[in-house]
């Protein structure tokens, strides 16, 4: 063989050899990500072959599966009270892909979770059609009614996020505007328009406003800066007046801060007094007593700067690190570049109402197999102790003296000891022109002390065809608090 042909017979082998490498590495190496990718049409049609497990509320299932024709997709997802349960469930669509529950426990839904193996296995060799397992979760099928409803007939943009203090259950987890995910389900030019509309909205309605967006709290977080006294000892006695003056003028600033009350209820009063009033002074000269170290550590506490899964992501909470005097001081009363969802200010209010014990919240209870076996059980499990039960007896004692003789009494429930408090927080480059937004915190106790809900209610009243003076979390939010916390007094 001459010079030239040994030379285009080695390449052709490396070529050759080049081939069968990559080939084994495709169908081997790569076979896991390839076969579950999101593109692989063959992925999608084994997707929507068979019936799809549900997502349980209350012991009745909240979604279902219904059987299409004119496309490779057999069945599609259809979702009762979808709007309702929306920020529970996600989506789940033949074009958009899946997000939250249908989205995380999709291996158990769909029958591909590698737990549900032998019997997926069976099922193969005895010719049954795959079938999903279920996922139960700890909604309170009463308390998301009321805590959606009350928002709807706020026309608002908000959320409400009830939890179970004792061990973590998310009770009612709501956010609006909402959505029906039944509308974009499928594949068809009409359904990918539906859900382009949805996401191109000002309105946002596909947000989840309970657990991916944060807003400053405003005056719910005092009773967080009250827990932070009295766990450091800047203040040992509540009934004690504290010294604070108002105006409240801010360290290396000429900005003095006032009251939405008359001077004479705020001015050198008690801390119970002044949550009894939300006194900006009182919680402003309390967080700049304890520095912005001491504030921080007291949030991380209760979950500040981490997420939270629940198992869906819940985004962080932030309580800066570099902040000077006045933005310290200005934290006390839940203002400057704090943030938090709702979930975490409910979090702090079931934190407190559990005598400083912070759950971790869980929004599932149980995973089942289409056996009705159970695959997974949920546990509660302790996140921190994050104050001391006497300083958390002490901030409840407060913040029932509030709902009783300050501005959360529109969260009285007769018979009942409730504790609340009130928010109105102020944002944007110009706060004298944007609206303000109203927060709602509270907590119920059973006849035996325990309690067993706890809730954080968020309003926009960005587009509310109401005047700013009525804007307030005790005029809007206690009455959805209130609401929720009935029904689950009730159960």
């Amino acid at each position: 063989m001459n010079r030239p042909l040994r030379h285009i017979a080695l390449f052709c082998g490396i070529l050759t050899l080049a081939l069968l490498l990559r080939a084994n590495w495709v169908q081997f190496a790569q076979n896991d990500k390839l076969s579950n990718h999101e593109k692989n049409r063959r992925v999608q049609i084994e997707a929507f072959s068979h019936p799809r497990g549900d997502i349980i509320v209350g012991g009745k299932s909240i979604t279902g599966s219904k059987k299409t024709s004119g496309t490779d997709f057999a069945y599609k997802r259809t979702f009762k009270e979808g709007p309702m349960y929306a920020p529970v469930t996600g989506y789940f669509s033949q074009a958009q892909g899946s997000t939250f529950l249908e989205g995380v426990h999709n291996g158990i839904l769909s029958g591909n979770d590698d737990r549900l193996f032998i019997k997926r296995t069976l099922d193969m060799l005895t010719g049954k059609k795959q079938q999903g397992g279920d996922v139960i979760t700890t909604i309170d099928p009463k308390a998301q009614k009321a805590a959606y409803e009350g928002l709807v007939k706020l026309d608002a943009k908000g959320a409400v996020v009830a939890l179970d203090p004792r061990t973590g259950k998310v009770l009612a987890l709501a956010s609006t505007p909402s959505y029906d995910p039944s509308v974009f389900a499928g594949i068809s030019q009409e359904e990918g328009r539906t859900f382009t509309r949805l996401s191109k909205s000002a309105d946002k309605p596909l947000s989840n406003r309970a657990l991916r967006e944060i807003y400053p709290p405003g005056s719910t977080f005092k009773i967080l800066t009250a827990a932070a006294a009295l766990e450091h000892g800047v203040v040992t006695d509540i009934d004690e007046p504290t010294g604070a003056r108002t105006p409240y003028k801010l360290p290396l600033s000429s900005t003095r801060i006032g009251n939405d009350v008359p001077d004479a209820n705020c001015d050198d009063v008690s801390m119970k007094t002044g949550m009894q009033w939300s006194c900006n002074n009182v919680f402003l000269d309390i967080a700049l007593k304890l520095g912005k170290d001491k504030m921080r550590e007291t949030a991380e506490q209760f979950g500040f700067n981490e997420q939270q899964f629940i198992p869906v992501r819940a985004v962080a909470s932030s309580y800066p690190e570099e902040l000077d005097k006045p933005q310290t001081a200005l934290t006390g009363m839940g203002q400057g570049s704090l943030t938090s969802t709702p979930l975490q200010m409910a979090m702090v209010t079931a934190g407190l109402a559990n005598d400083g014990k912070v759950m971790k919240p869980y929004l599932v209870e149980e995973l089942r197999g289409p056996d009705l076996t159970t695959v997974e059980k949920a546990e509660p499990h302790e996140l921190n102790q994050a104050v001391s039960e006497d300083t958390a007896k002490k901030v409840q004692e407060m913040m029932e003296n509030t709902v009783e003789k300050g501005t959360a009494n529109k969260a009285r429930i007769d018979g009942v000891t409730v504790g609340g408090k009130t928010g109105t927080a102020q944002h944007g480059a110009d706060v004298n022109d944007e609206r303000p937004y109203a927060w709602f915190v509270s907590y119920a106790k059973n006849s035996d002390g325990e309690s067993p809900v706890a809730v954080a209610v968020f309003v926009d009243p960005s587009h509310m065809n109401i005047p700013r003076s009525e804007i307030a979390g005790g005029k809007l939010g206690a009455p959805i608090a209130k609401a929720v916390m009935e029904s689950v007094l009730e159960r």
